[in-house]
């Protein structure tokens, strides 16, 4: 099977390498850093690279031309109409890209063109999604959905105490886009970073919670009262944060410095993104739980899954391209396998109500060393 993986960045080229690590699949691996191409190539000579623009449809028509199925890893900011044009090209894909816009507008073009869309397949959104809804099916009526979930780095280093595991341009959309959340059975919108909480981790102590746009898709999906996803980090990364932001160092309306118009936020990312940077000797963990509670024959349920991940120093790949990336290339292997393929546009949760899908995501991920604790 052909794959074609838009994208070589922080996650990109560790899903290229774990594709190409079997005989399954001839991989090629597009994009336009022709340095980050050649890292990948290095480590897995098998791959087929090319250097592309993938903000140009007609290039991303021309890489995805002879595949089997996509793997789109691109920028948020691309997703959406990059998502647009693999679907319109009649291509399966499975896609970490997290984008503004609701993927379902997609969702008649991808089934009128008989393409599975499995989109939003990381971590969080992605397994999480899965794990909720496994959860759902196993109740009667599901009261609350908790997710929590953060990526960081093991060692705290001031200022920030901070790297970014994914495309930092995400990360500050994180921080900007309200947040979304059900709250007794209604759809609330609050400011990214509010309601503020301390949560204990056995082994690492206290993170701080706080509100970010991750529901996504459970949103509507999930039926019950209360459901919410809270991003972790280092206590006191909220203030941090919340003071740029208030500042005007996230907006996007250009201001004139010195005679010359300039975007804040292109300004404020030149002088984060090389703080931000995990640097490959880096050790990096991303921390889930998921707490879901119900009612089943009468009986109060109460169903925790819980991830702690490290950096592989083996491979050098990163703990969040690890859970993220490889989230996905198990699922191209499900789809592969043909244990999911009803066409259209899929979130995780979708893929999430049927058991056997969830043990093969499951046993995929602990084959590689992403392994969630599991309810008794």
């Amino acid at each position: 099977m052909k794959v074609s993986v838009l994208g070589a960045g922080l996650v990109g080229g560790p899903m290229a390498m774990d594709l190409a690590r079997d005989n399954e699949f001839d991989v090629l691996v597009a994009d336009i850093d022709k340095d980050a191409l050649e890292r990948t190539k290095k480590r897995a000579p098998n791959i087929t690279t090319i250097e592309s623009d993938l903000s140009d449809a007609n290039a991303v028509k021309g890489v995805v031309a002879e595949c089997d199925i996509v793997v789109s890893a691109v920028p948020g900011f691309m997703g959406f109409e990059t998502l647009k044009t693999i679907v319109s090209a009649g291509k399966p894909v499975v896609d970490i890209a997290f984008f503004g816009e609701d993927p379902f507008e997609l969702d008649g073009l991808a089934k009128s063109n008989g393409v599975v869309a499995v989109v939003d397949c990381g971590v969080a959104p992605g397994m999480s999604n899965v794990l909720v809804s496994h959860a759902d099916t196993m109740l009667d009526s599901t009261i609350s959905a908790l997710i929590y979930v953060g990526g960081l780095p093991l060692v705290r280093t001031w200022p920030y105490e901070y790297k970014a595991g994914f495309s930092p341009v995400d990360v500050i959309e994180e921080y900007v886009r309200p947040a979304r959340f059900v709250e007794n059975g209604e759809l609330v919108t609050r400011p990214a970073l509010s309601d503020p909480e301390l949560v204990d981790f056995p082994g690492l102590g206290s993170l701080e919670a706080f509100n970010t746009d991750g529901l996504r898709s459970l949103a509507t999906t999930i039926d019950a009262p209360n459901l919410k996803e809270k991003t972790l980090r280092y206590p006191g990364h909220i203030e941090k944060m919340a003071v740029l932001r208030e500042t005007g160092f996230f907006d996007e309306t250009p201001i004139v410095v010195n005679g010359v118009e300039v975007k804040p936020v292109d300004f404020t990312s030149k002088l984060l993104f090389p703080k931000w940077k995990l640097e490959p000797n880096e050790v990096d963990i991303t921390v889930m739980r998921i707490v879901v509670e119900g009612e089943s024959s009468g009986s109060q349920k109460r169903y925790v899954y819980e991830l702690f991940d490290k950096a592989d120093r083996v491979t050098g790949v990163h703990s969040m391209a690890r859970t993220t990336g490889y989230t996905a290339t198990v699922t191209v292997r499900l789809l592969s396998a043909g244990l999911y393929s009803k066409p259209g546009i899929t979130p995780p949760e979708f893929i999430g109500r049927d058991p056997a899908c969830v043990e093969f995501l499951l046993s995929g991920l602990k084959d590689r060393g992403v392994e969630f604790t599991t309810p008794e």
